[in-house]
């Protein structure tokens, strides 16, 4: 692919120079040894601890919230919490590797009801056991692969970091979560052996100081460079042939761009013909995050009036938080028409997205594309600064169930049945109706699961995601490092879809199929109630990540300093907090 020539000097040359420094470094990088390795990432660590308060408060500005704003707490969590994470995990693995020990050592192993092996990932260590009570997390790997397969290779690049120099990997940011692009580089150094150029996306601008703080360690001896730029400074880096590897989180039309060309305008042309002959303009291998339409299925069962409204606000979160942009905000709830207590949920899910605080939508485009789903869908409910399309008899779903609208706008869809001919039928239209495999959410109660037996299991099997949760969002795999995140296997460059490849797998698996995220269905104290019946009990009343939860800010920045230097009357204090929620 020719190098593009239109950039100015005095922008190119600093872009060069990095490219350069990463050159060098790349030769220090692949000379370290685990241990090392160990010891630069707790530094990293200790870095990012000391950076978290600005990284959060500057996320919270940069996204047009006041500093008292009530969904605050989010760049908590979605920050540097979620880094910190991500740091812990990656230092406990590598240190097991660097002691002779494999990351599987001490880790459950097993088979689900399809036969495929499954790595119960998460929780493993004591503080995700607290801070995340009553959630699981398992990896489900491709089928073939045994659990011998999984223990030999895990580790990936970590397993023979003295053979080779992995040269540079591109990141391209992304713009909407802060932790993505410091996760993204964290898994190409790790998983593949890979200093990094990472380039902010301009929305994120106001964080490349904070970034540069807190990733000083790897910055320092030339493991990372970070640049800021637009679509110019995009289109000369991934023409560049200094990159062994362009990792990319956004939009699956600025994936083809990239790696087809421009799909209007002068070239589009060339770029038909080479997308029909099978002939990329990119010629560097891509691995992507693309998003998608995340379905909220919503199994029928006797739910108490308590349950009715924690879950539908459980749905409004999964639309409203970070005013939905988010590649896996949910977007299409699928109720069945013949649950007895339909309307009861209907009226809690209008009562729970209309009450969340309001917020700025503040995304490129995104109001533009929350206009086209009003002028789509007139009859949709205005409720404060959101739409809620509930599809009636005659109403097409066609455009809501394959527009990632990346904004507030959610979806009801119904389906006939109840139990297990529900449940089949609800898989069935989430895979064949709805745009994309990165992520599924799934509500069900713990008598009816029961009463489902292995034909639940068998429809989680059929589910063709990336990341799965069932009473759980799947954000909350996203904030996982142990667990894994990208679409579900199969998409190519020529058909994209959600993305191609995993990032975060803080164990460093190989051949992964999708990551499945459980949670209570019930908080505390209501989960205490529920382990009867098969349910899972858990300490944590309304989770922090609730767009309802009354005291988020203050619960997530004080999990946040609890997972920076711990403290017991510091925990207690969150806790009691967080009963106030």
């Amino acid at each position: 692919m020719p190098m593009p020539e239109t950039l100015a000097e005095d922008v190119r040359e600093p872009l060069d120079e990095a490219i350069s420094a990463l050159r060098k470094g790349s030769a220090s990088w692949s000379a370290l040894t685990v241990g090392q390795r160990v010891t630069l990432l707790r530094g990293v660590r200790r870095t990012v601890a000391a950076s978290a308060r600005e990284w959060a408060r500057t996320a919270v500005r940069s996204k047009q919230l006041p500093d008292g704003h009530a969904l605050r707490g989010e760049e908590w969590l979605s920050g540097p919490y979620a880094t910190l994470g991500a740091l812990d995990a990656y230092i406990e693995t590598l240190d097991r590797i660097a002691n002779g020990r494999n990351p599987l050592d001490d880790v459950r192993i097993d088979r689900t009801t399809s036969g495929q092996t499954r790595v119960h990932t998460f929780p493993l260590l004591g503080i995700d056991k607290l801070l995340l009570s009553g959630f699981t997390g398992e990896v489900w790997l491709t089928p073939g692969v045994t659990p011998g397969d999984a223990r030999a290779r895990a580790g990936l690049a970590q397993r023979s970091t003295a053979e080779d120099d992995g040269g540079i990997g591109l990141v391209l940011g992304a713009g909407n979560i802060t932790s993505i692009p410091v996760l993204d580089v964290l898994y190409e150094l790790l998983a593949h052996d890979r200093v990094v150029l990472l380039k902010v996306n301009p929305t994120q601008d106001a964080l490349v100081p904070v970034f540069e703080r807190a990733l000083a360690p790897l910055i320092a001896p030339g493991f990372l460079r970070i640049v800021r730029g637009g679509p110019e400074v995009g289109a000369y880096l991934t023409a560049h042939h200094g990159f062994a590897h362009v990792h990319i989180t956004g939009s699956a039309a600025t994936f083809d761009a990239i790696v087809w060309g421009p799909s209007t305008g002068p070239g589009s042309a060339q770029t038909k013909r080479r997308k029909r002959e099978n002939r990329p303009r990119l010629k560097t291998p891509i691995t992507a995050e693309l998003g998608g339409v995340s379905p909220i299925i919503v199994v029928p069962g006797e739910w108490t009036a308590a349950d009715l409204r924690f879950q539908a606000e459980h749905v409004a979160t999964m639309r409203l938080q970070n005013a939905g942009h988010n590649c896996i905000a949910g977007q299409v709830v699928i109720l069945s028409d013949d649950w007895a207590q339909k309307d009861q949920f209907l009226i809690e899910l209008r009562r729970a997205y209309a009450l969340a605080p309001e917020r700025p939508i503040w995304y490129p485009h995104s109001a533009e594309r929350m206009a086209q789903a009003a002028e789509t869908y007139p009859d949709a409910l205005v409720l404060a600064d959101r739409l809620l399309v509930e599809i009636g008899v005659g109403d097409d779903p066609t455009a809501l169930e394959n527009t990632e609208y990346f904004a507030p706008v959610l979806g009801v869809v119904q389906l006939g049945g109840t139990g297990q001919e529900f449940l089949d039928a609800a898989v069935a239209h989430a895979n064949e109706k709805l745009q994309g495999t990165l992520g599924a959410n799934l509500l069900i109660d713990p008598t009816t699961e029961t009463m489902l037996g292995g034909g639940f299991e068998r429809a989680i099997t059929a589910l063709r995601y990336g990341s799965i949760a069932i009473n759980a969002w799947t954000a909350v795999g996203f904030i996982t490092p142990t667990v894994t995140w990208g679409a579900y296997p199969g998409n190519t460059i020529a058909e994209v879809g959600s993305g191609i490849g995993v990032v975060h797998n803080a164990l460093l698996l190989a051949d992964v199929e999708r990551s499945v995220m459980r949670g209570p269905f019930r908080p505390f104290p209501r989960s205490a109630s529920i382990v009867r019946d098969g349910g899972r009990f858990t300490i944590l009343p309304k989770p922090p990540w609730f767009a309802s939860s009354r005291t988020a800010a203050e619960v997530s920045e004080g999990l946040t300093r609890y997972r920076v230097r711990g403290g017991v009357l510091a925990l207690m204090r969150t806790l009691v907090q967080a009963m106030r929620a």
